[in-house]
């Protein structure tokens, strides 16, 4: 005949584990908020956004993203197109790869000529 283990009662310190578990998540998420990474965000715009934008980002498949041509817009703006894409184009979403915070860096860094 099998035996069968007793079952542990739940533990009376789980929600404080919880609550202990969530505050570490919440402090690490907004530490790597705080430590943006320029030059791999560099990297991202000129290999990733340049695949569809060209190297250079004089526009390919995707438009010219040179400062010149993205003056009229706003950081605010380029932002939201970074993290949701633009519907019925080849623009994707990057929001499930990158943060605002990221994003809102990348859009300012596209308004800078000396980005190019």
């Amino acid at each position: 005949m099998a035996r069968t283990l007793p079952i542990e009662p739940a533990r009376r310190d789980w929600p404080g584990r919880a609550v202990l578990t969530a505050a570490v998540l919440v402090a690490t998420s907004a530490f790597a908020a705080d430590a943006l990474d320029p030059n791999a965000l560099k990297r991202l715009v000129h290999q990733d956004c340049g695949s569809c934008h060209g190297l250079t980002l004089k526009g390919g498949l995707g438009p010219d993203l040179r400062a010149g041509n993205l003056q009229h817009y706003d950081p605010e703006i380029l932002t939201g197109v970074i993290l949701d894409g633009i519907p019925d184009t080849a623009m994707p979403p990057w929001r499930p790869l990158i943060s605002a915070e990221e994003a809102e860096w990348i859009a300012r860094y596209l308004l800078k000529p000396e980005a190019q």
